[in-house]
């Protein structure tokens, strides 16, 4: 159990590796973010209005953007970190697998 790979198993299990994993932490990211503005937008659009005050839908979108940028920074951190470990996966495998065949290229054995 003193063996360093005895660690990995639990991080698998905790981040699934692969491009499919990273499509999905992706798409989830890019829906929070776009739920965020949305939610922001209605919040600007609706809540003046108890007030009497109406805001253009341009403006508000504009306004929600803006706000959602930095504020999605925090709220969603975890998956933020999971998207760029998993393009960070991609990435180092895309090194090895090009430096294995470079290797092989040179007539190398890479294995």
């Amino acid at each position: 159990m003193n063996d360093a790979s005895d660690n990995r198993p639990d991080q698998d299990r905790q981040t699934p590796t692969g491009k499919g994993a990273l499509a999905r932490d992706v798409a989830l990211y890019s829906l929070a973010r776009i739920l965020l503005v949305v939610v922001l937008a209605a919040l600007i659009l609706y809540v003046p209005r108890a007030f009497g005050v109406e805001i253009p839908l341009v403006i508000a979108a504009l306004f929600a953007v803006l706000i959602a940028l930095p504020l999605s920074l925090v709220l969603f951190a975890p998956l933020r970190r999971r998207v760029n470990e998993g393009i960070a996966d991609v990435d180092a495998r895309r090194r090895a697998d090009r430096a294995d065949l470079e290797a092989r290229l040179r007539g190398q054995d890479g294995r």
